[in-house]
């Protein structure tokens, strides 16, 4: 019964992962084709995003009006604060892109792991082996080399990079700190958050994307091949947004992004297969030390269950024999104990 439980949750656990890997590098591709200047223009990213959120609400409201999924309480403060977090997040990461160059960019992305380490440690005192400590070095030494480029760096830039990287990591640990704290599902979550965001970003979207670009959204021309583009990225958010609440609700924080620089490979990839984008040895060398750093994370980390399932299932009796015995021995230093000859038994005068 037990071995049956282990395969499914292996199952289910697989799925959560293809599932946000194969959404997200989807979403990248169809918001590529939708927003580069060789496709259809559309440089509107923070009203986009409102866009995806808006179809996550609906899909969540009609779930939930279904009988589909059972609505939780969960505090409006909370689902306020963390909004804030998230659109501050969405936020500062296009502003970070804007001000910043692209190597730097990449840079602040893989400093998300060893700031999710830190404040999951600082919020929650968790604490990580050493090998996956290492495991976690090589992805973020892999994925550095594959990807950073030119370092530029300001101090607007900077500030922006830092105040992205904080509201990430701190909304990805809230995600699963949520779940746990009102037994709440994934996907029950989303549906209460989504709409918030939603309202948010597409009103103050347009005055970003206005920043970030100099265009208006009102004197963009739609078409309808901009409108399947803009549909289709709506439905890959959905599933992409999903399955990042499942993963972390499943996993962890730092898992996460230990999954997110897979996507990164994948891409790569990707973007050499379909889009012509250049692929060279530094690119190849730099994934497959992403590669095996993934790896020997997910070896660390199923090493790791399996030395804390041990240490769960080591029986009571033992550790109440232990403090016992340090009770016996504390009382023989006092002399209000009897010394005892552990070979003849017998009672020292």
């Amino acid at each position: 019964m037990d071995a049956a439980k282990k395969q499914s949750s292996a199952v289910s656990d697989v799925g959560a992962w293809a599932m946000n890997v194969i959404s997200s590098v989807g979403l990248i591709m169809a918001n590529k084709q939708l927003m580069s200047p060789s496709g259809y223009a559309f440089v509107f990213a923070t009203t986009l995003t409102g866009f995806h959120f808006s179809m996550t609400a609906l899909i969540g409201l009609v779930s939930n009006a279904t009988g589909h999924t059972t609505r939780k309480k969960v505090p409006l403060w909370e689902l306020l604060w963390f909004s804030v977090v998230a659109n501050t997040s969405i936020t500062g990461m296009n502003l970070s892109l804007m001000l910043n160059s692209v190597g730097f960019y990449q840079i602040s992305k893989l400093s998300m792991i060893p700031v999710v380490c830190v404040m999951e440690w600082i919020l929650h005192s968790k604490h990580y082996s050493n090998k996956v400590k290492i495991a976690v070095v090589v992805v973020v030494v892999g994925v550095g080399v594959c990807t950073v480029t030119d370092v530029k760096v300001n101090a607007q830039g900077f500030i922006c990079a830092c105040v992205a990287v904080l509201s990430t990591s701190l909304q990805q640990i809230s995600i699963g700190s949520l779940q746990k704290k009102y037994s709440i599902g994934s996907f029950e979550l989303l549906s209460q958050t989504a709409p918030i965001q939603a309202l948010s970003l597409l009103l103050f979207g347009p005055f970003v994307d206005y920043y970030l670009t100099g265009k208006l959204l009102a004197s963009y021309k739609f078409s309808s091949s901009v409108l399947f583009f803009i549909l289709l990225s709506c439905s890959l958010a959905v599933f992409c947004n999903i399955s990042q609440y499942l993963c972390i609700g499943r996993f962890s924080a730092t898992s996460f992004q230990v999954l997110g620089h897979m996507k990164t490979v994948c891409v790569l990839i990707l973007g050499w297969l379909l889009f012509d984008s250049e692929l060279t040895l530094k690119n190849i060398l730099g994934m497959a030390i992403a590669i095996l750093g993934m790896v020997v994370y997910s070896w660390a980390v199923e090493a790791d269950k399996q030395t804390e399932s041990k240490a769960s299932s080591l029986p009571k009796d033992a550790s109440e024999e232990n403090v016992e015995l340090l009770k016996q021995k504390q009382q023989q230093m006092d002399g209000s104990y009897p010394l005892k000859d552990v070979e003849l038994g017998k009672s020292q005068p």
